[in-house]
């Protein structure tokens, strides 16, 4: 990171051997093979089907929930557990992989968790229990974590400032389509199996997405910019991470983003099924739009927004709407504006999670503008944040049963709070030095980068 006093013109400029990109951020120091396809389609697209392990492995299975309760015999609150300990297992495994990633490079780490992935996914497909699922959902999280964490850091490795915020929407347009096609399949999956054949496809796309890496994803860390020192090391980068106030805001600020957004995704299939009576097709297709509507909205941010208007100013908007949104649920799952149909509730809900496609970008591009030197660990603690946030909205959403929508809004509505508090209160966007995109001269670096 630039130190206080340069401009952020200056922050764009190469620093040694770190080289420009086309689009005018900053590259990591060439790495034989990447420099020709770090902006190719196929990597492109590999990267954001890493990103999108998260929305396989729950959306594809959402439109199931409901069957699963009746065929393991099991309360809807302990079948949501099934989500819980996937997201906790991808909360856990972020903060392994992503240190691991500093030390040894970025294909290692990866392949061997994909590998794993695959093997609890097979897993998850023969559960004899509820139990076992949860157990073996955690296992699923763990090895998932690899893509998740190592996709962000491959793209610190290659892009800064403002071609990261850009790339990071790109991704979105890719990643984004597993939410939009992934409850669809689900759907079309139950009319011709059970919830069980959700993870066998599950696996098949595993196995698929392995082979690419395999073939296609370069190294993207060359060995002479990898951290060694082990654990000690690693912890070390985190704590000096976390000491930096405006990389902790905009963490914290995306954490309860996707506790928002995790909370829509873990009720919604019975709100909108049980609640309102929707079929599980219904369901997928409008879990599709609110998918269709974040796509959309990212590539605004991504081709409209960024380098116009300053990063905070769209992060503090994309805040400001999902609060509205969130408050807007809350009075029509309470009745105070009347008795309403779904129709009301799929307006609030598919505002909602467009406004994601402004916050969540942003919060990862400015959080990782922090640092240049620990992308894998900076990167573990992002995803481990929001996972683990995640997880803890997940149990909160079916305290109260499966007839009522009023837990899933109240946790929307606080955890928007709580994102915009940290924001405000920690990144202080109306501050000059708050970061190198917030319209103003670029913060200085956390503690461990300074003078470098």
């Amino acid at each position: 990171m630039p130190e206080r006093g340069r401009t952020a013109h200056e922050d764009s400029e190469p620093d040694g051997d770190i080289g420009t990109s086309p689009r005018g951020g900053v590259s990591a120091p060439p790495v034989p093979g990447v420099a020709q396809r770090r902006t190719g389609l196929l990597v492109t697209f590999i990267l954001g089907g890493l990103t999108a392990t998260p929305p396989l492995a729950m959306d594809m299975y959402l439109p199931s929930l409901p069957e699963v309760t009746t065929s393991l015999h099991a309360p809807a609150a302990t079948v949501q557990l099934t989500l819980t300990g996937c997201l906790a297992g991808m909360a856990l495994g972020q903060l392994l992989v992503g240190p691991m990633s500093d030390r040894w490079g970025r294909r290692r780490p990866l392949l061997t968790g994909l590998v794993i992935y695959i093997v609890a996914t097979a897993l998850c497909a023969i559960a004899p229990s509820v139990q076992a699922l949860v157990a073996f959902r955690l296992l699923q999280g763990l090895a998932g974590a690899a893509g998740i964490v190592i996709a962000r850091a491959v793209v610190r490795d290659l892009y800064d400032g403002v071609a990261m915020a850009r790339f990071f929407s790109t991704l979105m347009l890719i990643s984004g389509a597993a939410p939009i096609v992934a409850p669809l399949i689900g759907g079309q999956i139950l009319r011709v199996t059970d919830w069980r054949g959700v993870f066998v496809v599950l696996t098949a796309v595993g196995v698929a997405l392995t082979a690419l890496v395999w073939v296609r994803l370069p190294e993207t860390l060359a060995p002479e910019r990898r951290r060694g020192g082990g654990a000690r090391e690693a912890f070390r980068a985190m704590r000096s991470l976390l000491a930096d106030r405006a990389f902790a805001g905009y963490t914290l600020a995306g954490g309860f983003a996707f506790a928002a957004l995790f909370a829509y995704i873990s009720a919604s299939p019975f709100v909108v099924q049980e609640i309102y009576g929707a079929s599980p097709q219904t369901f997928s297709l409008l879990f599709g739009l609110n998918s269709v509507g974040l796509v959309a909205a990212g590539q605004i941010n991504g081709k409209i927004l960024v380098g116009r208007v300053a990063l905070d100013k769209v992060l503090a908007t994309g805040l400001a709407v999902v609060t509205l949104a969130a408050t807007t649920l809350l009075l029509l799952s309470t009745g105070v504006l009347g008795r309403t149909g779904l129709v009301p509730v799929a307006v609030a809900l598919f505002v909602l999670m467009s406004a994601m496609g402004l916050t969540l970008p942003n919060t990862q591009a400015l959080a990782l503008m922090r640092t240049r030197e620990h992308a894998g660990a900076a990167s573990a603690l992002l995803g481990t944040s929001s996972f683990l946030i995640g997880a803890v909205a997940s149990p909160l959403v079916g305290i109260a049963g499966e007839h009522t929508a009023v837990p899933m809004a109240v946790v929307q509505l606080a955890a928007a709070l709580v994102a915009a508090t940290c924001f405000v209160a920690l990144c202080r966007p109306w501050n000059r030095y708050a970061g190198a995109e917030s319209g103003g001269t670029p913060s200085a670096a956390p503690r461990s980068e300074r003078g470098k």
